[in-house]
């Protein structure tokens, strides 16, 4: 088959893989982002902050690039994400130079696998795969620190209890946590309180707080306190029993881990297993992985094989994500 036949070939096949997986796994994740985002909103939703509140002018200048600098170099959907996961992941680099960092190792190691293997087709996709490596980077380090974070989150909310208990105020409660608790927990309680501190009124505050933890016990908190700031009652036990129900969550969110690890490992292992033989085959013996190119059966098994793949890793994901 000539060059021309297999590069489109090629185009056809990676268009189909990337168009399903964006409508698959991408649209579903955005759409359920969506629909919490409006839920947490609600009848809640102020004015303009630049017409309601005073600028926050005093907040320092690395707190204030991550803030606003962030989310407003963030202007497109891929941007925002990559905004949201650096923010997530405590990384003062702003979106656009991850992307140029994500795109340069994609070319790089593009041009490195094609002169490794003469077979182009299959050695070009690959490398500019590779290109998500930096993205799964930060994404593994703000994964990371959201879990040490949903795991000091109870004696966080048990150090406001006691604060309230002991005849403090609310803001007194924010300043110990930020005080006493190391990061991440100290630095996203010190952000509340910095933004309360410059202007920003509590409620405001909460719900970026909210916003920017992508945990439901965060989430839970807020509601709490928001409620209670309302209707009134003791605050210090809603904490206390919140606290109590943050720590069961984490134990049954513990176990499903330990019950799902087979499965987990089963499913990464399946999904790399054929990237990898792919790449080995295209390195070490590219006459065998020709036929796949060459012959209208051949990509007719490509076809195939590449949608039972997806399939396979859309029917994995599902049995591994337990609703908790």
């Amino acid at each position: 088959m000539a060059p021309g036949p297999i590069a489109v070939v090629f185009l056809l096949v990676f268009g189909v893989v990337v168009g399903a997986f964006w409508l698959f796994v991408q649209r579903p994740e955005q759409q359920s982002q969506q629909a919490l985002h409006r839920r947490l909103k609600g009848e809640l939703v102020l004015e303009e902050e630049d017409e309601a509140q005073p600028a926050l002018v005093e907040v320092p200048r690395q707190q204030a690039r991550r803030l606003e600098g962030l989310a407003a170099q963030a202007g497109g959907g891929f941007l925002h994400y990559l905004a949201v996961q650096l923010e997530r992941a405590d990384m003062d680099l702003p979106p656009l130079r991850l992307a140029a960092m994500a795109a340069g190792t994609g070319v790089v190691c593009a041009i490195l696998f094609a002169r490794l293997s003469p077979l182009w087709v299959v050695a070009i996709p690959l490398g500019l795969a590779a290109g998500w490596l930096p993205i799964a980077w930060v994404r593994m380090k703000a994964n990371r620190r959201v879990t040490k974070f949903e795991e000091q989150f109870p004696e966080a909310i048990d150090l406001m209890a006691r604060a309230l208990r002991a005849g403090h105020a609310m803001t007194t409660g924010l300043a110990l946590v930020a005080e006493e608790l190391p990061d991440p927990v100290g630095a996203e309680f010190r952000l509340v309180y910095d933004r309360q501190n410059f202007g920003m009124s509590m409620p405001d505050a909460l719900r970026h707080f909210a916003d920017r933890v992508p945990l439901l016990d965060a989430r839970f908190f807020v509601t709490a306190v928001l409620t209670q700031r309302e209707s009134g009652g003791n605050l210090a036990e809603i904490l206390d029993n919140l606290g109590d129900v943050i720590r069961q969550r984490f134990r049954v969110k513990r176990q499903i881990k330990v019950v799902t690890a087979h499965a987990r490992l089963t499913g990464w292992v399946l999904v790399f297993m054929p990237v990898v033989i792919a790449l080995a085959m295209a390195i070490v013996a590219p006459d065998h992985i020709l036929t796949l190119v060459r012959d209208p059966l051949g990509i007719q098994m490509t076809f195939v094989a590449l949608f039972l793949w997806l399939v396979g890793y859309l029917a994995i994901r599902r049995l591994v994500n337990v609703e908790y």
